[in-house]
């Protein structure tokens, strides 16, 4: 008995005719257009991780910038 991987069961979910015609061994038609959409979903990981970070950063540098106006106000920095 062979192992059955969790795509195995989402692609027969999603749709049964395409999973028999993957287990056959038919290659899709439409190849080019999935690599574009994958490249698509790449890049957009790549933006989103990047817009993740700049938040983070910005956060940062807004704590950092009160506790800085606090210490002013507070006449420990000069």
């Amino acid at each position: 008995m062979r192992n059955i991987r969790a795509s195995e069961i989402g692609a027969f979910l999603y749709c049964q005719r395409a999973w028999w015609y993957w287990r056959q061994g038919y290659e899709p038609g439409n190849q080019a257009e999935m690599n574009a959409g994958m490249e698509f979903h790449i890049h957009h990981a790549k933006l989103s991780l990047l817009s993740s970070v700049l938040r983070f950063l910005a956060v940062g540098l807004l704590v950092l910038a009160l506790v800085l106006g606090v210490l002013s106000i507070a006449g420990l920095i000069g």
